[in-house]
């Protein structure tokens, strides 16, 4: 299913609106747009397995685009409009794109990605003039919107955030199908578990060049559902489009949980929420703290799922089953789930290691690093992969994360997992924002420090680092605490709410020894 069946259906229902400037698209228009760019693209040569890279803040045009892609048997990476433009230019080179569709709102980033790729033979601009662009909109209104008898499916291909090193594109094989054959596995797989249909309006307040609020749009859209999106997140705006357009599911990540939550008791409880069936959280960990508290406000609709933009597998659990397991993302859905320890043997229930999934075929490679894509791998079963997470099974299947690899700190030869600090820390009413990380120490290897950023009436003070240790080794053994904290303005955070951790890290690597303030 693609919306073209529900253009032919309800022609003029909405498929995508944006709450914050009531923008809107309708299932005929995003048929009618994402045939053009299609069509266009198939005249100037594109053929299955090219790539298009799209530059573009929160707005409906990001779905005509997709949709082109996915209807002409093309990659499309959408790309992180927050990075620098070396930054950017590297990604559009990297993954091979021939064409670049760019917002006006970004021209100044724009022009300059452009003039570092060489390849690009095609250059569209929407919503306004980009230098060296031509106007999208005169592009496409020169050609016809009859879909092309031939229409293979396209997919994307994103660039992981680069939260432990440089972005690297993960490159899936191309659907074998048709654009209205079934076997989408996701549409399958989500549509039945959230009972995603023609009803649902789904609201997302995330950036659409992002695995999740990307891959579900389109989903709800194949499926006849409208799309609710907003140009970044606000706490009161969020439940403010939740009563208006009376939602039917939403997706978040944690930190937007956090600040709904911290939001005046008054304001959270003004609105009508009763319309949501469904509130999705993944994409970051989730403090037991936190997902109870939105399960205490929201009731038993908060659902999560853990996987990753490599699409190597997933899990699942409702909200029922998360009362019955507190800290748990679930059991497999997606893939059939390993614990394995450094060597690649597999461990037992309850015992710490890398977490594989097992899959028919490889899902995925990193495109032109054939050496990541080796280490993502396991050392014996060529269709089991990891991106790094660690944690493990229970007796009944259900999966605890711990952290990522490449963040646990070893301290006095002890391995001490940051997210289990940082889950304390994230509800301190002192606390606005924190991450936990290893620093050099001569004696321990290393040492657990915690950077924060203050609530707002909250000021930095070695009275209040104690406190905030203290807060700790009353929760968690008292090995794990913080040894120093320091409070800095703002936090790394990439606009998903994943903590940069290797960014922070690199700061104190960088810092002369023995200074407390380096951000």
């Amino acid at each position: 299913m693609y919306p073209g069946i529900f253009a032919a259906k309800h022609p003029d229902k909405i498929a995508a609106l944006m709450a914050d400037t009531g923008d809107q698209i309708t299932f005929a228009e995003l048929e009618s747009s994402s045939t053009r760019l299609a069509r266009l693209l198939r005249q100037r040569g594109f053929v299955r397995g090219d790539h298009i890279a799209l530059i573009s803040e929160n707005n409906l045009r990001c779905f005509e685009v997709y949709w082109a892609a996915l209807r002409s048997g093309l990659y499309i990476t959408c790309v992180n409009r927050h990075l620098t433009p070396d930054e950017m230019a590297y990604i559009v080179n990297d993954c091979g794109a021939q064409a670049l569709i760019a917002s006006s709102e970004c021209a100044t980033l724009a022009e300059a990605v452009a003039g570092q790729c060489g390849a690009l033979t095609t250059k569209l601009s929407f919503g306004g003039a980009i230098d060296g662009f031509k106007s999208y909109e005169a592009a496409l209104s020169s050609v016809s919107d009859e879909p092309l008898g031939d229409q293979p499916c396209g997919t994307d291909m994103l660039y992981s955030s680069g939260t432990t090193g440089r972005p690297k594109g993960i490159k899936p094989p191309l659907p074998d199908r048709q654009i209205d054959d079934p076997g989408d596995l996701l549409r399958t797989v989500f549509g039945k578990i959230y009972g995603f249909d023609e009803d649902t309006v789904f609201f997302t307040p995330s950036p659409l060049y992002h695995a999740a609020p990307l891959r579900f749009g389109s989903i709800v859209q194949s499926l006849g559902g409208t799309v609710i999106a907003t140009r970044r997140f606000d706490a009161l705006a969020s439940l403010e489009a939740i009563e208006r357009f009376k939602v039917t599911h939403s997706q978040w990540v944690p930190t937007m949980f956090v600040r709904m939550l911290k939001l005046p008791e008054e304001e959270r409880n003004r609105h009508d929420l009763s319309s949501m069936k469904v509130a999705i959280h993944s994409a970051a960990p989730c403090p037991v703290t936190v997902k109870q508290a939105m399960l205490d406000w929201w009731g038993p609709i908060v659902y999560e799922f853990y996987g990753s933009t490599e699409g190597n597998g997933g899990t699942f659990i409702s909200p029922e089953e998360w009362i019955c397991k507190p800290g748990s993302v679930g059991r497999a859905g997606v893939g059939v789930i390993h614990i394995c320890d450094e060597d690649g043997k597999e461990l037992p229930t309850h015992e710490r290691g890398t977490v594989y999934f097992e899959r028919d075929e490889l899902p995925f490679r990193y495109h032109n690093d054939e050496e990541k894509t080796r280490a993502a791998i396991h050392p014996h079963h060529p269709t089991w992969t990891t991106t790094g997470d660690i944690g493990y099974l229970d007796e009944d299947g259900f999966l605890f994360l711990t952290d990522r690899k490449a963040f646990v700190i070893i301290s006095g030869g002890v391995n001490i997992y940051p997210q289990e600090i940082e889950n304390c820390l994230t509800l301190h009413e002192a606390v606005d924002d924190v991450a936990v990380i290893g620093v050099p120490d001569d004696e321990m290897g290393e040492s657990v420090k915690a950077v924060v950023k203050l609530a707002p009436g909250y000021a930095a003070s070695a009275e209040l680092e104690g406190r905030l240790i203290e807060y700790v080794k009353e929760r968690v053994a008292r090995y794990k605490a913080p040894r120093s904290v320091d409070f800095v303005e703002m936090l790394p955070r990439t606009p998903t709410g994943k903590l940069a951790k290797t960014e922070l890290k690199q700061r104190y690597r960088e810092a002369s020894t023995g200074s407390r303030a380096v951000a």
